[in-house]
C-alpha cells in the first residue's frame, strides 16, 4: 500500500521504534548504524539470491515427486559476537525456504531442514562469514 498517509505512519513508527531503541541503548553494538548499513548493501544482495535459490528448490520438490523431502535436523556453527549478529544469522537461516531455525544458543544454531540435500550448504559457513562480515566481526 502505497498512499502518502500509509507511508507517514510507516516513517514516523520506524523513527519513533529507532529514537526509543537509541535511548534505552537496547542496540550492543559499539558501531556506527551507518557502517553496519553500508554493509548490509553487500549482505542483502545475496540473501535474496540464496531465498530465490532455495525457492526454486523446495518449488521442484514439490512439483516433481521423485526428489525427496527427507526433513533432517543440524546444528551450525554460529560466529557472531554480539546478539543481533546471531539473530540476523538465524532469521537469514529462516527467510530461505526449505529451512527453519529451531534453537539459537551464542556459537549455534539449531535448524530443521526439509532436504538433506541442503545441509551441505548450511555447513559451508558461507552465511555465517557473510554475517559475521555484516555484523563487522570479520573483514
Amino acid at each position: 500500500m502505497f498512499k502518502p498517509l500509509m507511508l507517514f505512519f510507516g516513517l514516523t513508527s520506524c523513527l519513533l521504534v529507532a529514537a526509543i531503541v537509541s535511548r534505552c541503548q537496547i542496540v550492543d553494538s559499539n558501531e556506527s548504524t551507518l557502517a553496519i548499513l553500508a554493509r548490509m548493501l553487500a549482505y542483502v544482495p545475496w540473501l535474496i539470491l540464496e531465498v530465490i535459490k532455495s525457492n526454486i528448490d523446495v518449488a521442484k520438490r514439490i512439483w516433481q515427486p521423485t526428489m525427496p523431502i527427507s526433513p533432517t535436523i543440524v546444528t551450525v556453527k554460529a560466529s557472531q559476537k554480539t546478539a543481533l549478529g546471531l539473530v540476523i544469522h538465524a532469521n537469514s537461516i529462516t527467510l530461505t525456504p526449505g529451512t527453519l531455525s529451531i534453537d539459537v544458543e551464542p556459537g549455534l544454531i539449531e535448524v530443521h531442514a526439509l532436504s538433506a540435500d541442503s545441509i551441505p550448504d548450511l555447513e559451508s559457513g558461507e552465511m555465517d562469514r557473510r554475517v559475521a562480515r555484516l555484523e563487522g566481526s570479520q573483514s
